[in-house]
């Protein structure tokens, strides 16, 4: 269950489904909204014919019916739980009734593809699809909460945690953060799967990394902390440092951080190359000579997981900068895999900016490290087999 597919962003997603389906898993993928999206990578496009798109309004009306006359009490259960968790967010509850209705339209096509387990990605809108069905079909459903999920939008997040046959999550931090305040569950419940990187995809390359190239990539959004990064360009160029940046990824904050180069006059310095097709993405981690993504606590509470955005430059042989927020210390060892900066300090950037490219010899120390760390924790296709045992685990335990 995800909230659409294809996704630009999911594309970690994408990964986990193909190494679950090279492990023999035959995957279904059901979208709760119609993609929007403009651009499709490779890897999304050879899983459509797998995808299950919703109907039309008038069809998706016409089905949940059915299912709700043919399962009376357990959609009257799971819609007076909805209604008693959302009530006070008339917008989330509305939503969420929509998504129940979404989800049992797909009812009928779901019993003939007869799942043996239901698992979402995501533990708002996705997640309570997956717990609605299950309730119905008397299957057992895990999900896998990442970042906004975690930190901002708990929706029946504890009765999720409860509920689950398997309960995911991406990092160490996020169980302790669920367990202080969320549910006290999430420490026995909840089971670390990394997201990962395809590591056959990104071949390791310390080579051919000068020109003092640095490039982020990401969602143009606070919590990915380019405006600091753009307040830490201007300084690195005031100081004498020559460079050229390029940031990679499209997003609400695009006009602002447009608005701050030319505040900073950095036309010449800097370039918002838009969302990039995977491979364009590649190309640009082979050969840059910095990586940098700052992470940061948004005011709105969002933030960051482990960004994938990272992992690829680690994979790479791209040496990485960015701050402790979030899981990023599980990925980042400071001065070992990575140097981390303080969050929302332009100075404390621009330094470790500075260090990594006037020293080549730390550059390629801590390249060999990030390797090796991707290697050992976050590459995919061991965190989807892990993932596979979890979910076997679970559908035994619920026989």
């Amino acid at each position: 269950m995800v909230s659409q597919f294809p996704s630009l962003s999911e594309t970690f997603i994408v990964r986990e489904i193909h190494a679950l389906i090279d492990e023999g898993v035959d995957v279904r993928i059901l979208s709760l909204k119609r993609s929007t999206e403009s651009m499709v990578q490779a890897d999304s496009a050879a899983l459509l014919d797998r995808v299950r798109q919703p109907p039309g309004l008038l069809a998706t009306v016409g089905l949940a019916v059915r299912a709700m006359v043919t399962h009376p009490r357990r959609v009257v259960g799971a819609t007076a739980t909805i209604v008693a968790d959302t009530w006070r967010t008339p917008t989330v509850l509305a939503k969420s009734l929509g998504t129940l209705m979404r989800s049992l339209c797909q009812l009928s096509w779901l019993r003939q593809f007869d799942p043996q387990f239901i698992h979402a990605h995501w533990s708002t809108y996705p997640t309570t699809a997956a717990w609605t069905l299950a309730r119905v079909m008397s299957r057992p459903f895990g999900f896998t909460c990442h970042a906004h999920d975690v930190f901002r939008n708990q929706q029946l997040l504890p009765r999720k945690i409860a509920d689950a046959a398997l309960a995911i999550t991406i990092s160490r931090h996020n169980v302790d953060w669920l367990d202080r305040n969320v549910s006290t569950l999430a420490p026995r419940k909840l089971k670390v799967v990394h997201c990962g990187v395809d590591l056959r995809q990104i071949p390791w390359q310390a080579d051919n990394r000068t020109g003092n190239r640095i490039v982020g990539v990401g969602r143009l959004s606070p919590e990915k902390g380019f405006h600091t990064l753009i307040d830490a360009l201007a300084l690195l160029r005031d100081g004498g440092t020559a460079f050229h940046c390029t940031v990679i990824g499209e997003g609400p904050a695009r006009q602002d951080l447009q608005a701050a180069i030319e505040r900073h006059r950095l036309q010449h310095h800097v370039t918002l190359a838009g969302a990039q097709p995977q491979e364009v993405v590649r190309a640009a981690l082979a050969t840059a000579t910095v990586f940098t993504l700052p992470c940061q606590i948004a005011a709105n509470g969002s933030r960051d997981g482990i960004p994938v955005a990272l992992m690829e430059a680690m994979a790479s042989g791209c040496p990485v900068v960015s701050c402790p927020v979030s899981g990023v210390p599980e990925l980042i060892g400071h001065d070992v895999h990575g140097l981390l900066a303080e969050e929302r300090s332009a100075t404390a950037l621009a330094r470790a900016l500075r260090r990594l490219l006037e020293d080549a010899p730390l550059r390629t120390r801590l390249s060999i490290a990030a390797r090796q760390r991707i290697e050992l924790e976050f590459d995919a296709r061991k965190e989807a087999i892990k993932l596979h045992g979890l979910m076997t685990g679970a559908i035994g335990d619920a026989a």
